[in-house]
């Protein structure tokens, strides 16, 4: 038996949009009326909100536990930088190159954390983001060390849309190359090469009986999962026009990874819907308590982890199974 072989009917009805999908993406368009004083804000989710899609990919979809995941989101966030500071602010094929760069560095390191179980590519995964945050530290000549990486100057999109004071531009930039991105993510995961990531994930002895090279198909999620990142790190630098040390930091892969959970690992609109919360929950948590806005923040994540299992999205799945029969039933 083969993956070929596969009725693979399930996967197309599963590839379509429905409309609480619809209604999702109508969301940009309303925050951008609703928050015209936040788009700085609501571009930065949209960034992380990619970031922690990248990471949906590799764990939640693949299984591959990561802390480096900031390795890649660095490395793209200083390729475009430093592009953009030489003259080269071109934003897309900025983006391209980032994409390209961190799939490589992922590619090289898949060959490592694919050797081991989830523990050794835990330390692999932190250690290679160890060594690219103090190379980031030592090279202030290339990267500009603490101080961060200046004088990027970014070129209108398409040569008519300038990025502006007040982040209009930047917002809309943001939000349709998520959206992109998350569409490209969608139709693979829903496709027969996603099948067989899931499935590698549930039962990885069982999968080279359906013909399906387990390390191949691991290696090349890795691969797209750190694409996705680099553009997530491409996107801040050319958005913020200044890249900071701590675009590799440990710290950065670690809330990550809290995201996804609070999300729900295994679903992309998870890793959306996580990165929502938690970010707006620390804007408006740190507004009204500047000193103890941890506590709470701390506080509001048991309370979801506990309550909801799967994280938010299992939380709407459970509320949807329960209220969508007793309309059914009703009269």
């Amino acid at each position: 038996m083969s993956i070929a072989s596969i009725d693979l009917a399930p996967l197309q009805r599963a590839d379509r949009w429905r409309v609480a999908e619809w209604a999702f993406w109508l969301l940009p368009v309303l925050g951008y009326f609703v928050f015209p004083d936040n788009l700085v804000l609501l571009t930065q989710i949209a960034i992380t909100a990619l970031f922690c899609l990248s990471l949906d990919l590799i764990l939640g979809y693949a299984g591959i536990v990561s802390l480096g995941h900031a390795a890649f989101f660095g490395l793209g966030a200083y390729t475009a930088g430093l592009l953009a500071s030489h003259g080269w602010g071109e934003p897309l094929s900025g983006l391209a190159v980032a994409a390209l760069a961190s799939g490589v560095l992922g590619f090289i390191t898949s060959l490592l954390v694919l050797r081991g179980a989830d523990l050794t590519r835990l330390m692999v995964t932190l250690g290679v983001a160890m060594m690219l945050f103090e190379l980031a530290n030592k090279l202030t000549f290339i990267t500009g060390g603490v101080d961060g990486l200046q004088g990027i100057e970014m070129k209108p999109i398409f040569g008519t849309f300038g990025f502006d004071m007040v982040g209009k531009t930047a917002y809309w930039y943001s939000m349709v190359v998520l959206f992109l991105m998350f569409w490209a993510a969608r139709k693979l995961v829903h496709s027969p090469f996603g099948l067989s990531i899931k499935g590698i994930r549930l039962n990885v002895a069982r999968m080279p009986a359906l013909g399906a090279p387990v390390n191949a198909r691991l290696a090349a999620i890795y691969t797209i999962g750190a694409a996705y990142a680099g553009v997530a790190g491409a996107l801040m630098a050319q958005t913020t026009q200044f890249v900071a040390l701590d675009v590799l930091s440990f710290n950065r892969s670690a809330e990550l990874l809290l995201i996804l959970v609070l999300g729900g690992s295994g679903s992309l609109y998870g890793a959306m819907l996580g990165t929502i919360v938690f970010m707006a929950s620390h804007h408006v948590l740190s507004d009204m308590n500047p000193e103890y806005w941890q506590f709470w923040l701390g506080a509001m994540l048991m309370l979801i982890v506990l309550f909801a299992r799967d994280g938010v999205m299992g939380g709407l799945r459970t509320a949807a199974a329960r209220l969508i029969p007793r309309k059914l039933a009703a009269p």
